[in-house]
């Protein structure tokens, strides 16, 4: 008797990813890890979270400031060799349908944006992933000013908070408060937790990690390395009864 292949029933994978809204890399790496995702055989299986990280926590609350300088100040470098890393960037987002426009980027803190993305989680339905594709669009394509609560009022407008009870006039004081903090903190906490120095970071079922923008190809990898962890197969069985391999059967 052959043996019998025996399938569990299927566990959904657990895809968290750690980025912040003004990595120019994140929105990248998030598109290829879509086109990845969106060939995979078993995506109906797969649940995506968006983690919060913070580059540059210490950027001041308020209206943005040019990107290209704001960077430069911090670190030190010549305004043109900004310009430079931008160019590079600019380009290989273009490669992924991505319009940067570093010329009209503003440098802004990032917490409340990530509060906003916490919330549409909790809300429930694609609106996280809405939300976070309408940010990274918004600051890297058309130059909005996200350290503006009325920017990040209009934006949750604009990717149907409405439809999910809360009206401008809501996401206005939720902004104005302290709701959904802790939640941001304990994502930036556990990042250090699991050693994320850098962004994005891509883990699924906290067994498999993929670290940085990485060709569609990894992330394929990725998910695939995942979902054999996550629903193997068991084979019932004599490991040595008969059989027939490769293109030839012996009798």
């Amino acid at each position: 008797m052959s043996s019998t292949p025996v399938l569990n029933p299927v566990r959904t994978l657990q895809v968290e990813v750690w980025s912040d809204v003004a990595c120019p890399w994140c929105y990248i790496g998030k598109r290829r890890f879509e086109t990845a995702l969106a060939a995979f055989p078993h995506r109906e299986h797969v649940a995506v979270t968006w983690r919060s990280y913070q580059l540059s926590p210490e950027t001041p609350t308020g209206p943005g400031r040019p990107e290209a300088q704001a960077l430069a100040d911090m670190k030190g470098i010549p305004l043109a060799q900004v310009q430079q890393m931008f160019a590079h960037v600019t380009a290989q987002a273009a490669g992924e349908g991505l319009a940067y426009d570093f010329d009209r980027t503003l440098a802004f803190n990032t917490f409340d944006a990530h509060r906003l993305l916490h919330l549409a989680a909790r809300l429930g339905g694609d609106l996280a992933d809405r939300t976070k594709e309408a940010l990274f669009s918004a600051h890297f394509e058309k130059g909005a000013d996200l350290g503006l609560t009325a920017a990040l009022v209009d934006l949750a407008n604009t990717v149907g908070f409405g439809e999910h009870g809360y009206d401008d006039d809501a996401v206005l004081a939720f902004l104005d408060g302290d709701d959904e903090s802790d939640a941001v903190r304990a994502d930036i906490a556990e990042a250090r937790t699991l050693g994320v120095t850098g962004v994005p970071f891509f883990v699924v079922d906290r067994r498999v990690a993929v670290s940085g923008a990485q060709p569609a190809d990894v992330f394929t990898q990725l998910l695939e390395a995942g979902w054999r962890e996550a629903n193997p197969i068991v084979t019932l069985g004599s490991a040595d009864a008969d059989a027939c391999e490769g293109d030839s059967c012996a009798i």
